[in-house]
C-alpha cells in the first residue's frame, strides 16, 4: 500500500533577514513520501502494519516570492526526519471496500542551518513532531476481463494535532503549533500488467497559530493559507518483486496567509520536483522503497534535494 506520511521533513516556517520578515508559512507536508502503487490495497491484506520512513533533505537556497535567492551569505539547511506510522486495515465490507485508520509521527532527528551570520537569521531545533490521525476507505479494485488490475483507489481524511516541539524564535521546528486538515484521493491505473501510473491528490487547510513566529512582530495570531499538492509516479514492473520508475511532487498554495485575520499577499508557496525511484518486495509482509527528488522553481520555500527510504512491515 505504501501508505502516507502527511508531514514531510524540512518544514521551514520562518526566516528574518535584517528588518524584513520572510515567512515560509505552510507546515510539513507529504511531498514525495508516497509514490509507487499509491491507492493500491495493503499487500498482505487486512491487519496491522508498521511503516518506517527516513527522509534526508538538503537545500542550499531560500527563495523569495519571485523564486530568487534571499540575500544571505550562506543558505544551507540539512534535515534528517524519521517517521513512524501505524496502520490498521479492516476486513472487507459487503461491497468489498476495506476501512482502516492510521497514526503518524514525524520528528526531527537532525536539523541544521547555516546562514553565514552565526545563525542570526536562521535557527533550528530537533525533537518530537506533531501527530496525525487518519481514517480511510480502500475501495474495491476494478479489474479487466482477464482478471488483471485496472484501477485501485483510496480516500482518506487526516488531521494533524499540534503536540510537537515548537519555539517561535526558531526557523525550523518539529511542530507547527496549529491544527491541519489534509484529506486526499489516491489511485493507481494500469495501462497493462507492466506499466502503471499512480497519483495522490491532496488538499490542505490550516488552523490558527496563537503563538506566531517572532518575525511577524506584535500580532495575536497567524493562519497559513490553503494549498493543493500531489505526488505522481510512472512505474514499470521489472519482475513480481521489483518495480522502477519516475516520481515527482507538486505544491501550490492557493490562498493568502492571514495575520490577525487580514490576508497578506506575496507569501504563497510553490515548488515541484522530479527524480527516480524503485520499490522491492521481499515478500507481501516486507516492502522497501527508495525515492530521490530534485526540486525546481520554488517560491517562498527552500529549494534542494531529498532522499526518502521507506519500509513497510505487516505484524
Amino acid at each position: 500500500m505504501l501508505k502516507p506520511i502527511l508531514r514531510a521533513a524540512a518544514a521551514v516556517t520562518f526566516i528574518a533577514v535584517s528588518s524584513t520578515a520572510h515567512a515560509y508559512d505552510l507546515p510539513g507536508l507529504n511531498l514525495g513520501s508516497t509514490s509507487f502503487y499509491d491507492g493500491s490495497p495493503a499487500p498482505a491484506g487486512p491487519g496491522w502494519y508498521l511503516e518506517e520512513y527516513l527522509t534526508y533533505s538538503r537545500a542550499s537556497r531560500f527563495n523569495d516570492a519571485n523564486g530568487n535567492k534571499l540575500a544571505l551569505p550562506r543558505q544551507d539547511v540539512e534535515v534528517v526526519a524519521p517517521t513512524t506510522q501505524i496502520i490498521y486495515v479492516g476486513k472487507p465490507l459487503a461491497n468489498g471496500a476495506m476501512p482502516g485508520f492510521t497514526l503518524i509521527n514525524t520528528s526531527l532527528a537532525h536539523a541544521d542551518v547555516d546562514d553565514g551570520l552565526n545563525n542570526a537569521a536562521l535557527s533550528s531545533r530537533a525533537g518530537f513532531g506533531d501527530l496525525t490521525l487518519g481514517a480511510f476507505v480502500q475501495l474495491p479494485t476494478l479489474s479487466r476481463a482477464d482478471g488483471s488490475p485496472l484501477l485501485t483507489q483510496r480516500v482518506e481524511a487526516d488531521v494533524s494535532i499540534p503536540v510537537g516541539a515548537y519555539d517561535r524564535t526558531r526557523s525550523i521546528n518539529p511542530g507547527s503549533n496549529f491544527w491541519s486538515f489534509n484529506p486526499y484521493y489516491a489511485a493507481t491505473y494500469w495501462f497493462n500488467p507492466k506499466w502503471s501510473a499512480s497519483g495522490r491528490f491532496m488538499y490542505l487547510w490550516n488552523g490558527k497559530n496563537d503563538e506566531p513566529q517572532a518575525g511577524f512582530g506584535d500580532v495575536s495570531n497567524t493562519q497559513a493559507g490553503q494549498a493543493l499538492h500531489a505526488n505522481l509516479t510512472l512505474q514499470y514492473a521489472v519482475s513480481e518483486q521489483l518495480s522502477v520508475g519516475l516520481n515527482g511532487y507538486w505544491l501550490k498554495q492557493i490562498t493568502d496567509t492571514e495575520v490577525d485575520g487580514h490576508a497578506v499577499s506575496g507569501r504563497r508557496e510553490k515548488v515541484w520536483a522530479i527524480g527516480p525511484g524503485l520499490v522491492y518486495g521481499f515478500n507481501k509482509e516486507n516492502v522497501l522503497s527508495v525515492n530521490a527528488y530534485f526540486e525546481q522553481q520554488a517560491e517562498n520555500r527552500t529549494q534542494g534535494n531529498k532522499l526518502v527510504l521507506n519500509w513497510l512491515h505487516k505484524f
